[in-house]
């Protein structure tokens, strides 16, 4: 796995306080949410990275592994145990814990150089042996992480409902919460690659691609439609059947409403994700219709009231 700088990530220095941290991964959040950048493939891939990157330095014992063992901090538990088993030895390095560097390692950087004595029988303890040789002490790896994408309508994300979903030929049945979002990932633990030497499995983690709907749009938990109404109804005030997610409710409309007019229906937006009964809002924009043929009588009635005006 190639090294990733979480800091150059998150665009801080290894000084950075924790609130530094949050600081930068806020600013970060924003400007990549998928939300706000749909049907963007590199902002998801920055959403997912900086996330990622915050999940390793907001945690102190996380970001002390990382900043010990580089791209190695995940393992950093059996690093120590080979260590201290293999005793004499001693090995440092910011970016691995190999030292020098940080690097993608491939088998043929273990072989050679390090022919012989108990360097390289830690190295084989580790990897396993780079010339086919039965390693002299095998560590528990984790398996390999899975990736996977599931794709939802609007519909689907507002409801928590059941899916099934099929994995390296394997069927998953999971619940998907309502108000899941657009580029979302959540994992599911042990559902990956089977592990190494008797190691756990590794995980499964699955993006949601939640697509547009063609009459409601969603910025985060609110939800916006657009409503036309008749000038009549715009003049005079009366009512407005609008549609919402689940279901259909009777506004009234004022008189004298004008055109772009916006009016707020409280919770009746998205669901709050892992929030029972926390709704968003619903925003509904008048679009007021003039009326384009107009009979004789009527363009006579509108000449009087231009008259009156």
């Amino acid at each position: 796995m190639a090294f990733i700088d979480y800091y150059k990530t998150l665009g801080i220095d290894k000084t950075a306080s924790q609130d530094d941290i949050k600081k930068a991964y806020r600013k970060l959040a924003r400007k990549y949410h998928p939300d706000l950048n749909p049907n963007d493939k590199e902002a998801n891939k920055q959403f997912q990275q900086i996330n990622e990157a915050n999940e390793a330095l907001s945690d102190p014992e996380k970001r002390k592994k990382y900043d010990e063992y580089g791209e190695h901090w995940k393992n950093a538990d059996q690093f120590e145990k080979q260590k201290q088993s293999q005793g004499q030895h001693s090995y440092q390095g910011a970016g691995n814990p190999f030292g020098g560097s940080s690097r993608t390692y491939t088998s043929g950087d273990f072989g050679g150089d390090f022919e012989g004595g108990d360097f390289s029988e830690f190295f084989e303890s580790m990897f396993g042996s780079t010339r086919g040789r039965q390693s002299r002490g095998q560590a528990k790896y984790k398996g390999h992480d899975y990736q996977a994408e599931l794709k939802l309508n609007l519909l689907d994300a507002y409801h928590t409902h059941k899916q099934t979903l099929t994995v390296n030929g394997k069927n998953l049945r999971i619940t998907i919460p309502a108000g899941i979002a657009d580029g979302q990932i959540i994992k599911l633990s042990g559902q990956g690659g089977p592990g190494q030497n008797g190691g756990p499995n590794g995980d499964l983690y699955i993006t949601f691609n939640i697509a547009e709907h063609p009459v409601f749009k969603r910025l985060n938990d609110d939800v916006y439609i657009n409503k036309e109404i008749d000038l009549y109804t715009a003049v005079l005030g009366g009512e407005a059947t609008v549609d919402t997610l689940d279901g259909k409710v009777k506004l009234k409309v004022n008189p004298g409403t004008q055109n772009g007019t916006k009016v707020r229906l409280k919770n009746k937006g998205f669901p709050v994700y892992k929030k029972d009964d926390h709704f968003g809002n619903l925003f509904v924009t008048y679009t007021v219709k003039v009326p384009t043929e107009l009979s004789s009588k009527q363009k006579g009635l509108f000449e009087e009231l231009q008259k009156l005006s």
